[in-house]
């Protein structure tokens, strides 16, 4: 006598159904994945395994890639705080800001990459850049001024922190030292602009260690510094 499929399945331990993916999870597996390995190396299908579900379930979430790009980078601002604006400390708090937005987009690999030759509109980002341009305005920066600043300010964080991904990679690829990578390529500098022609190369020669010196977040610092500071110039009040 043959076992009926209905009495089969029946007495078959039944497997917990599945809970639907929600957007949030997509955007925070993506996150965790860049995180290590960078925007080259999220994809759907890498994505998707996590959840033990195929790419064309992540579609009714996401339309592409890009689409998930920027879910995720909006999701990051949510991490850079925004406090009530303090008219007295309105340069204080615009440093304050940028140097939060710089840390967040370093500590998440490359996905600074997504914001470049874009406008973020999601709601997180939105609500940093408003806190930032009432900053501005708070100090009596022109509302033009303050807007283009701003986006000046955003520019500068991003592309500094894309920057800095690429020379993560750059270690990485040279074994992960980033100490001894950082060293010898100094060194490798000072040593070619010291060998320029001095005719023709006077400063580059002679202030070859000053040009190679200081570290990333000296740099970083001074460039926000003289930006900020250059708002001095446009106070009405």
């Amino acid at each position: 006598m043959k076992e009926s499929p209905f009495l089969r399945r029946a007495i078959e331990p039944q497997r917990p159904a599945k809970a639907p993916l929600r957007r949030a999870e997509i955007v925070q597996a993506a996150l965790r994945i860049v995180k290590s390995d960078g925007i080259d190396g999220v994809s759907m299908r890498r994505i998707a395994a996590e959840f033990e579900t195929g790419p064309s379930s992540l579609y009714a979430h996401v339309a592409s890639k890009d689409e998930l790009l920027q879910l995720m980078f909006d999701e990051i601002c949510a991490l850079i705080p925004v406090p009530p604006v303090e008219p007295a400390r309105w340069k204080e708090q615009i440093l304050e800001m940028a140097r939060a937005g710089h840390d967040v987009l370093l500590d998440h690999y490359d996905l600074a990459r997504a914001a470049l030759a874009t406008i973020p509109s999601g709601p997180n980002a939105m609500r940093v850049s408003d806190a930032m341009l009432g900053m501005m305005l708070a100090g009596g920066v022109p509302p033009r001024i303050a807007s283009w600043a701003m986006d000046r300010i955003f520019l500068y964080i991003t592309a500094d922190a894309y920057e800095m991904s690429i020379w993560r990679g750059e270690v990485q690829a040279a074994g992960g030292n980033r100490e001894g990578f950082v060293e010898e390529l100094g060194a490798d500098l000072v040593n070619y602009f010291s060998q320029l022609p001095e005719e023709e190369y006077p400063n580059l020669r002679k202030y070859a260690a000053e040009m190679v010196g200081g570290g990333t977040d000296e740099r970083f610092e001074l460039g926000l510094t003289m930006l900020v500071d250059g708002l001095d110039k446009y106070v009405t009040k």
